[in-house]
């Protein structure tokens, strides 16, 4: 599973929500048991291939939900959809890439290989094989973050991806954290870990989305799942922490779907 990533510092956000960031410099460390984090001076624009790449990211959000519901028809039609959007994406920009893309030499590749990515989850799709769609469709996620971190380009999906890596370790590990010696303590410094990423969430929303009444209430029903696994942690009854686990990913997978 992927794990969380650092902080993103404060920042003025673009109306493309897009960041670049220009100085990785400053080490600071937080007292969450979290460890050494990363804050960064940035300078923020908006560039062609980012606006491009979070346009195709709507239809990518959709399908990945899609194959992760079990809806075999609402997830092909889905995947062509996302296919279509990083197919004029590639047309587009492949060839000559423009700043802060254009001295990447693995730019191209990394396009190519989400094309491929793309087919093989139509081809599950339409087998019915909708589990292996879903983990095709997360790799098209890992690339994407990778060749934006490659190029120092900063989206809001930065934040939402954090989150996802932390909480996915949750949902696979938490129980078995909790049966382990000094269990309870070792689960409350997970839970801080999301407890943070939950905060940065907010903390790196862009203004226009913070100012959006549904954004807030999605937003609001994370912080709630979060906060809920952390009373039933401190309360030491293993049902009642498994069963908080558990509803971690509804709230976020809506979460995503709209604004990941």
């Amino acid at each position: 599973m992927r794990r969380a990533a650092g902080p993103l510092p404060a920042r003025t956000r673009s109306t493309t929500h897009t960041k670049t960031i220009m100085n990785r410099k400053l080490l600071i460390r937080i007292g969450l048991g979290v460890g050494a984090v990363v804050a960064a001076v940035q300078v923020q624009a908006a560039d062609p291939v980012t606006e491009a790449m979070q346009a195709a990211y709507a239809p990518y959000r959709a399908a990945l939900y899609r194959t992760n519901s079990k809806a075999q028809l609402e997830s092909e039609q889905a995947i062509a959809q996302a296919r279509q959007a990083w197919k004029a994406l590639s047309e587009r920009f492949a060839a000559r890439p423009p700043v802060p893309y254009d001295k990447d030499p693995q730019f191209a590749a990394t396009l190519a290989q989400v094309s491929a990515l793309y087919e093989r989850a139509a081809r599950e799709a339409r087998a019915n094989q909708l589990p292996e769609a879903h983990e095709t469709l997360e790799q098209v996620r890992d690339l994407s973050a990778e060749l934006r971190k490659r190029n120092d380009v900063v989206v809001y999906s930065d934040a939402m991806n954090a989150y996802h890596a932390e909480m996915e370790h949750l949902l696979t590990d938490g129980a078995k954290t909790l049966a382990a010696p000094q269990g309870q303590l070792l689960l409350m410094g997970q839970v801080g870990t999301l407890e943070y990423l939950a905060r940065r969430l907010r903390a790196d929303a862009p203004a226009a989305l913070l100012r959006d009444a549904d954004f807030g209430t999605h937003l609001q029903a994370v912080e709630a799942s979060v906060a809920q696994l952390r009373q039933a942690v401190l309360g030491g009854d293993a049902a009642a922490v498994r069963e908080a686990i558990s509803r971690l990913k509804g709230p976020y997978s809506r979460m995503f779907l709209k604004y990941g």
